[in-house]
């Protein structure tokens, strides 16, 4: 039987296996249908708020890469002006891959783009709260994603990949994950990837059920991704 051996403690494959694709897909759709019957309205209104903040689609879709390097299409709220220019945010996300950082006016790391003439004014407070994460439900339910997983990269940054870091694509990748409840905006890629690998050869339903808990804590303390 393989093993994985993280932190002394070992997962045996086989029940790794038994655990993703009936456990956690059972789980992941019984959950997402009950939290979209729900939130729907919450959502009908927030789809509403953007399209009368700010010229555009209330959605913003997205290619991103998936399990064992599938491309899927991503649902969220849109946070931004419509149709920006994101070579810039191109660029800077490869460099933050590859681990090549930059530093703000205060001498302090940066590692996430933001430019906040950018985001609209609904945008902020959906950022805050992480309610733009919310149409990835429709992706949970098209068996794209799962609730909780590495959150997906888009083609650009998986290209950037240290050969290590495609580990994290042997799951589904999640609305949430172990690195957000740990650190979230605060890590660099090698540390998010070291979680989304440990989570990816741990998982089971205890530590799902840890993470969503977690997330649903942070939402309501307002610390959304910056």
């Amino acid at each position: 039987m393989e093993l994985y051996q993280v932190q002394t403690r070992y997962v045996a494959v086989p029940f790794k296996r038994l655990y993703e694709f009936f456990i956690k897909c059972a789980f992941d759709m019984t959950a997402t249908f009950i939290a979209f019957v729900l939130l729907w309205p919450i959502m009908f209104l927030i789809a509403l708020l953007i399209k009368l903040d700010s010229p555009g689609p209330a959605l913003f879709v997205q290619k991103r890469i998936g399990k064992w390097n599938r491309p899927f299409n991503i649902y969220k709220f849109r946070t931004m002006a419509h149709n920006l220019d994101d070579s810039a945010h191109r660029k800077f996300m490869q460099s933050f891959v590859r681990g090549e950082f930059g530093k703000g006016n205060d001498g302090k790391t940066i590692y996430k783009p933001f430019n906040d003439s950018q985001v609209t004014r609904v945008g902020r407070i959906l950022r805050k709260t992480s309610l733009d994460e919310l149409p990835q439900l429709l992706n949970v339910l098209r068996g794209e994603m799962s609730l909780v997983g590495p959150r997906p990269n888009v083609p650009y940054e998986v290209e950037a990949y240290k050969e290590w870091h495609k580990e994290r694509l042997s799951v589904l990748p999640g609305i949430t994950g172990l690195a957000q409840v740990n650190g979230r905006s605060s890590l660099d890629f090698d540390q998010i990837a070291r979680y989304d690998i440990e989570y990816a050869r741990r998982m089971n339903l205890r530590m799902d059920i840890k993470v969503l808990l977690s997330t649903v804590t942070s939402v309501f303390k307002c610390k959304g991704a910056s």
